[in-house]
């Protein structure tokens, strides 16, 4: 039986998972927001409470290292109980849990469970019975798959939950504007400039490093526009010996940026190149074009409510997942073999989509 979710006023958000799959879930959050003119705290990871905080229709961040995803430093069991004691002191009206079509929900189910909210919404294969108010079916992968954007949506529209805008938003303080063109004029960086991500969070999507070299040569000799090479801080050593092999009007940023002025620095890219990470969700954010390398995994992750192009390859059959439901849409979708794209297809991404930033600039 459906509930009644009008009245909610202190509603809790739980998607503890890395950045990208946060700014896929945060349409359904504003959404929320702007149905219910609710309270809304976001339970997230360390890394997702970075990005959580510049959204504008979040007004509290929860962070945790849930032990139920995959982190450099899980909580003990003392902390998970802790943070159930947490949650039933702010007294929330309801909960929505967001998961991936391979996630299990269950975990976070529990949690939301024992912390006594009283309204608990989210996908799940098998009957939760009792310990979900609001239940839908979870129906992805086998009989459809959708974006991730959209199968959040969709989840809380099955409490009444809708927005008329359905793109990402953040928000970015002038003084962070005014850093990041301070810096880029130190780099000699006054005009236009490419963006390439090379690092990645999953070895399994990595895209060979005497490829990236070579799409970067090409493109200097062809297109004569300044690269800037990013990646996190941990990513350093391995994007710095890249963009040395590189050389001519290109440098390597890693570790120059705040997230927050990363962000603007994307916004301010006439074109991004990035593998499959979070970046490719910030480039929506801000609408700046991306050129996708594409590691077939995840079908449901591609940009969202932007211009960009998607070069797919699969992946090395050793690192594939173990997850069951992965392995069923690798066996369906990504049965046959593609190769990495070549750099010379890359360099005619990026110019197609260099000619719509200049022509929208």
């Amino acid at each position: 039986m459906k509930r009644d979710w009008s009245n909610c006023q202190n509603i809790l958000c739980i998607r503890v998972d890395n950045m990208g799959d946060v700014m896929m879930s945060s349409p359904a959050v504003r959404a929320l927001k702007e149905s219910f003119s609710c309270k809304v705290t976001l339970l997230t990871s360390p890394k997702g409470e970075k990005l959580a905080r510049l959204f504008p229709f979040v007004n509290e961040v929860i962070a945790c290292n849930a032990p139920w995803v995959k982190s450099e430093k899980n909580d003990e069991a003392k902390d998970f109980l802790n943070l159930v004691e947490k949650l039933k002191e702010r007294k929330f009206d309801a909960c929505v849990i967001f998961t991936v079509y391979s996630q299990n929900p269950m975990p976070a189910i529990l949690l939301a469970y024992l912390a006594g909210i009283p309204l608990r919404l989210a996908y799940c294969r098998e009957n939760p019975y009792e310990l979900l108010s609001d239940w839908v079916p979870d129906q992805e992968p086998f009989s459809y798959i959708k974006h991730q954007v959209q199968r959040d949506l969709d989840l809380v529209a099955h409490v009444g939950a809708t927005t008329a805008d359905v793109g990402y938003r953040v928000k970015i303080e002038e003084e962070v504007k005014q850093s990041v063109v301070g810096k880029l004029k130190e780099y000699g960086l006054p005009g236009r400039f490419l963006v390439f991500h090379c690092g990645v969070s999953e070895p399994k999507r990595r895209y060979p490093d005497k490829q990236w070299v070579d799409i970067a040569k090409l493109t200097l000799a062809d297109l004569d526009i300044p690269i800037l090479f990013t990646g996190t801080n941990d990513e350093t050593n391995y994007v710095d010996n890249i963009q040395r092999q590189v050389g001519g009007k290109s440098v390597s940023v890693t570790g120059v940026f705040s997230l927050e002025e990363f962000i603007y620095l994307l916004k301010k890219a006439s074109v991004v190149l990035s593998v499959n990470t979070s970046t490719i969700h910030l480039c929506s954010a801000v609408q700046t074009p991306v050129a996708v390398l594409y590691a077939q995994t995840n079908p449901q992750h591609t940009p969202w409510k932007a211009d960009y192009t998607l070069m797919e390859y699969s992946i090395p059959e050793e690192l594939k997942s173990n997850n069951e439901v992965i392995r069923y849409v690798d066996r369906h979708l990504y049965a046959k073999k593609i190769d990495y794209p070549s750099p010379e297809s890359v360099l005619g991404s990026l110019k197609g989509l260099l000619s719509i930033s200049l022509n929208t600039a």
